[in-house]
C-alpha cells in the first residue's frame, strides 16, 4: 500500500517558523524498538506499546538545540524545505533505508485518491511534529507519547537521522496525562524555565561486581549560586522516582548513589531531573551500547 508523508513546514499560530532539529548518528534506546517495526502503519498507544515518541519524557534531544528556520527562502539549503529534502533524497537514493513516520494516521479512502501523488485510495501519516502543551483550538489534539518525528535508518552502516519539529507556540511543561500545558509556568518555547539549572553529567549504570549494584548519577550545579535540592527527584525511564535532598554548591558537582525502584537498566534507559514543581531541568538517554561495559561511567 502507498502513503504519504505531510511534513508541516509552516504555523497556522504565530509566530509561523518551526522549530527544527536534525540528528546525524541519532543514538536513543527507542531504535531497539523501532527497527523491529514491519513495514507499513503501526499503531502505538504508549511507552508500554513499543516506540511511541515524547519530546518532553523521552529525552530524545536536548530541546534548547531546536532553532527555528524560515519555511522557504531564496537559495539552496536555508529553509526548512531544503533541510527535509536533503535528507529525504539521501534515503531514496539508498534502496536499503528505510523511514520511520511518526504521527497520525488518515484513510485509506477508498473513493479518494491522494491529492498530491494521485495514488489510489488516499493513504497516509500527519502530525508529524510534537504533539502536546498546543495552546487555543489546538489544545484537543494534546496527548502524551504521541509526538510525531522522522526517523531514517541507513543498514549499511547501521545509522539513524532523527529529525525533529515543534511549534513555536508549543509549552514544553506539560501535565503527564493530558499533555496539556501545566498552569502557571514558563511560555512557550525550548529555552523557557529551569532547562540546564542543574545538569545530568554522569551515570554508572553498570557497576562492577554482584547484585545488587550500587548504581549512581551525577549532577552539576550550572548555577552562580548554592541549590537546595529538598523536593527534587530523579526519574528512570518507567517512571519510577528518587528523591533527592541537600545542597549543591555553585559550579560543583554531586554523586547520587540510586536504588529501586528507580533503577538504571543495562539494555538502555533514559534519566530526567525535575524541580520541586515537577518541571524537568534536564534529561539524558543512554544505550545498551553505552552500557555494556561493566564499571565504566557513561557521560552526558
Amino acid at each position: 500500500m502507498d502513503y504519504r508523508a505531510a511534513v508541516n513546514v509552516r504555523s497556522q499560530q504565530r509566530p509561523p517558523e518551526l522549530l527544527y532539529l536534525a540528528v546525524d548518528n541519532f543514538a536513543h534506546p527507542v531504535l531497539n524498538r523501532t527497527r523491529a517495526l514491519p513495514d507499513g502503519f503501526t499503531e502505538l498507544s504508549g511507552p508500554a506499546d513499543g516506540p511511541a515518541l515524547d519530546y518532553v519524557r523521552g529525552n530524545l534531544f536536548q530541546r534548547d538545540l531546536m532553532r527555528p528556520v524560515p519555511t522557504a527562502e531564496p537559495g539552496p539549503e536555508n529553509d526548512l524545505g531544503d533541510f527535509l529534502d536533503h535528507y529525504v533524497r539521501r534515503a531514496v537514493g539508498d534502496p536499503e533505508a528505510r523511514a520511520f513516520v511518526f504521527g497520525q494516521a488518515w484513510g485509506p479512502e477508498p473513493t479518494t485518491p491522494d491529492k498530491v501523488f494521485r495514488f489510489s485510495p488516499g493513504n497516509g501519516v500527519h502530525d508529524v511534529h510534537m504533539n502536546q502543551g498546543n495552546s487555543g483550538r489546538f489544545a484537543d489534539d494534546d496527548g502524551v507519547f504521541q509526538d510525531g518525528a522522522l526517523l531514517l535508518h541507513f543498514p549499511a552502516d547501521d545509522t539513524w537521522v532523527a529529525i525533529f519539529l515543534a511549534f513555536q507556540s508549543q509549552s514544553v511543561h506539560t501535565d503527564d496525562t493530558t499533555g496539556h500545558t501545566l498552569p502557571d509556568t514558563p511560555g512557550p518555547g525550548p529555552q523557557a524555565g529551569p532547562d540546564h539549572l542543574v545538569r545530568i553529567v554522569g551515570a554508572l549504570a553498570n557497576p562492577a561486581g554482584p547484585a545488587p549494584e550500587a548504581e549512581t548519577v551525577t549532577l552539576l550545579n550550572t548555577t552562580p549560586g548554592v541549590l537546595d535540592l529538598t523536593g527534587w527527584a530523579l526519574l528512570d525511564r518507567a517512571g519510577n522516582r528518587h528523591p533527592l535532598t541537600g545542597s549543591l554548591p555553585a559550579g560543583d558537582t554531586l554523586r547520587v548513589g540510586v536504588a529501586p525502584p528507580l533503577q538504571l537498566g543495562n539494555q538502555g534507559g533514559t534519566i530526567t531531573l525535575l524541580d520541586p514543581r515537577g518541571l524537568k531541568v534536564d534529561g539524558v538517554a543512554y544505550t545498551a551500547e553505552q552500557a555494556r561495559r561493566e564499571g565504566w561511567s557513561i557521560t552526558f
